[in-house]
């Protein structure tokens, strides 16, 4: 894995935004038509659509996602996430026969895994819970919303839930995941296993598209951030000043940023594909005692990072994204990088247009806000 390489892990990076104290989540509420949250995915996956959101005060315009190498130019760089999602959840009982729902955040060592539990009654230290499919998880005790969980299983938990695990769709879409979503739920880049959500961005590629991408000269890089399931957690305080961002893993090699650099002396663009990138670029930019400029460097760890307007973006210069939550960090972080009434002026395009929602839903190409991100 990219996550043994050598590089010195760093702890999880979380500095203060800016001006967090004016900022409210309801500041980020919008309606939604029920019906526009997206249920399944489309048959392509570049036949998703497409929503141009260029710097104002340029015009919004609809496309289809397989004309994206008109909308790019030779030279820009496509930076993607290769996570892979694990089919992290598993069903068991407790010894009083309660049932219990297991979601796996993460995977540690020694088969022990960090998991979110469904149960009525929360489970006490030394509490067993037997699997459906066979085996035993141990509770070895509690941290917030998350436990600690010991496996007794007879074989690494990794090929346990490649074997018996249930992929974690998202709790937005009303169905149990079936033979499809184990292929569509992940991107065809997929491979770094430690995700339990899907960097949704990505989904809408596919091979035809990647070599018409390269056919006009685009290039491509990459990430590992692996989505935990924190991103599915609703901001629970209204004063934006006292949420506390979930932690995610990353990884931003040398090579990645040798990459960004030769692209941008190029005079190219460098083009996140989904908020999981920008998430790890912005971290890797964080100014420390190693790096005081906040240049991009290699980095290994764990973020924190909350990105709200008011914040500068400078990693990227455009950004592919699909469309977020109502009043989730998603929706800041992309408020952040193109300015909240330009983003929500194009969410309000989206629903009168009926373009899709969220996870399996359609995307937009996002250019910035020039007064909130790099100079």
């Amino acid at each position: 894995m990219r996550f043994a390489a050598g590089l010195v892990s760093r702890p999880a990076i979380s500095p203060a935004p800016v001006n967090p104290h004016v900022l409210k989540k309801s500041d980020f509420d919008y309606p939604l038509p029920p019906e526009l949250i997206a249920q399944a995915p489309l048959a392509r996956r570049s036949a998703s659509r497409l929503l141009l959101v260029p710097t104002a005060p340029a015009a919004f315009s609809d496309h289809v996602f397989s004309e994206l190498p008109a909308l790019l130019q030779p030279g820009d760089l496509l930076v993607f996430n290769d996570t892979r999602v694990i089919p992290a959840r598993l069903f068991g009982a407790k010894s009083t026969g309660g049932r219990v729902e297991i979601l796996i955040e993460r995977l540690l060592e020694d088969d022990c895994a960090r998991a979110q539990l469904g149960v009525s009654k929360s489970p006490k230290q030394g509490a067993r819970i037997q699997l459906d499919a066979g085996g035993e998880a141990e509770v070895l005790g509690r941290d917030g919303e998350f436990y600690r969980l010991q496996f007794h299983l007879g074989e690494p938990v990794d090929a346990y839930l490649e074997r018996v695990g249930r992929l974690p769709l998202p709790p937005y879409i009303q169905r149990e995941p079936d033979a499809e979503d184990l292929e569509r739920y992940q991107t065809v880049f997929a491979r770094e296993t430690g995700a339990v959500a899907a960097p949704t961005a990505g989904l809408h590629f596919d091979p035809a598209l990647l070599e018409a991408l390269a056919a006009r000269g685009v290039e491509f890089g990459h990430v590992t951030l692996h989505v935990g399931a924190g991103t599915f957690q609703p901001v629970r305080v209204d004063d934006l000043a006292d949420h506390v961002m979930h932690a995610e893993r990353l990884h931003v090699d040398t090579a990645l940023v040798g990459q960004v650099a030769r692209v941008r002396a190029a005079g190219g663009r460098v083009i996140a594909v989904g908020t999981t990138v920008v998430r790890a670029l912005e971290t890797a930019m964080q100014p420390s005692p190693e790096n005081p400029d906040g240049e991009l460097r290699p980095y290994i760890g764990e973020s924190r990072l909350f990105i709200v307007p008011g914040y500068r973006i400078r990693a990227v210069d455009a950004m592919i994204t699909n469309f977020h939550l109502p009043e989730s960090t998603l929706l800041m972080m992309v408020s952040a990088f193109a300015g909240r009434d330009r983003v929500f002026a194009a969410y309000a395009h989206a629903v009168a247009a009926r373009y899709r929602f969220f996870s399996y839903g359609d995307a937009m190409l996002l250019f910035p806000d020039p007064g909130a991100t790099r100079q």
